[in-house]
């Protein structure tokens, strides 16, 4: 995480780079960001945000991505960020070990939660794709300053973006609406793979926990998470969505750990191990987990697909997930 910047300061200072980028550069020197290329007819495209619909003029080369999994859906599409937030410090290209699609050029590392916007400015992007993000209205206003932002959809702000509307804006934005849902189909049809071998899964109740150095959450639904199993026939506890507030998750005490007591009990360790959860003797007592019904993963590779939800990490999820989960409900 970057340290915080006054606003009226960072304006002036991009603009500044912006004219002096602009005086410098030229369309002649502007490298591809990918393999894959839009049809001419469909440019200008048009995407509805939070923020009102914005415009992308013509097939973009040069694409900024910050938003959690942007990048990865992006590559999914065929094209390559110039510039990337790594939210799970995955490392190297920044994106998870279940991504096929490489880069030519190592994109630009960009901090999350506030971004170097000085650095993105000098990357001379033509769009930024801020699609799973916090939908902070100064955030937008700066990052629109530099180029053309595809923020947020309505409802979307605390990172509530789904997978499916976070790819349908990215594919659009980028000229590859029907290779988004291409996408879109195949995950379905994954999960309805998984539904259809798993029928145990329909209508049992699932907490999604997690531990950080800070304590115990809870996520609720309208996350990715949440949505994920949901695809396979779980419902999420009605006790954390009662507590749901505007974020992607809730606290929870210590001394309130049995609201985490559903069917199923799925817990990640962020920051901490796992073994932080595992040894806790308030959580051992919580009934699933006395009973064995529940998982704490130790696994990074499986935990990071589980939080990641792209096009390409669901698949994989599926896999590794789906098996441990009807392991415990037998």
């Amino acid at each position: 995480m970057t340290a915080r910047l006054n606003p009226l300061a960072l304006l002036a200072a991009t603009a500044s780079l912006l004219l002096a980028l602009t005086a410098c550069g030229s369309s002649g020197d502007t490298e591809t960001t990918g393999s894959g290329g839009a049809a001419s007819g469909a440019f200008p495209a048009e995407v509805a945000t939070k923020f009102g619909a914005v415009t992308v003029e013509k097939r973009p080369e040069r694409v900024v991505a910050l938003g959690w999994g942007d990048a990865e859906t992006a590559l999914a599409l065929g094209v390559q960020p110039v510039g990337q937030s790594d939210w799970l410090a995955f490392g190297g290209d920044g994106v998870g070990p279940w991504v096929t699609q490489k880069y030519d050029e190592s994109p630009a590392k960009i901090g999350t939660l506030e971004p170097e916007f000085e650095k993105i400015a000098s990357l001379r992007p033509d769009l930024i794709l801020d699609v799973k993000s916090s939908g902070d209205q100064a955030r937008y206003d700066l990052l629109s300053k530099i180029a053309p932002t595809i923020a947020v959809p309505e409802g979307g702000d605390s990172y509530k973006t789904s997978w499916t509307k976070q790819t349908r804006m990215i594919a659009k934005a980028l000229g590859v609406a029907d290779e988004g849902e291409k996408l879109i189909a195949d995950i379905d049809a994954k999960f309805a793979a998984a539904r259809e071998e798993h029928p145990e899964f329909a209508g049992k109740t699932i907490s999604l926990g997690s531990r950080t150095s800070g304590g115990y959450g809870g996520y609720v639904k309208g996350t990715d998470r949440v949505g994920f199993v949901e695809k396979l026939g779980f419902a999420n506890n009605p006790k954390i969505d009662a507590a749901a507030g505007e974020n992607f998750s809730i606290e929870i005490a210590r001394e309130n750990l049995g609201m985490l007591d559903a069917d199923l009990v799925v817990m990640t360790a962020i920051g901490i191990e796992p073994t932080e959860i595992t040894g806790d003797p308030l959580f051992e007592s919580v009934p699933a987990v006395r009973d064995g019904r529940s998982i704490v993963f130790d696994n990074k590779d499986i935990s990071n697909a589980f939080a990641t939800n792209t096009p390409l990490s669901i698949g994989y999820a599926i896999d590794k997930v789906v098996p441990l989960f009807a392991e415990k409900l037998k």
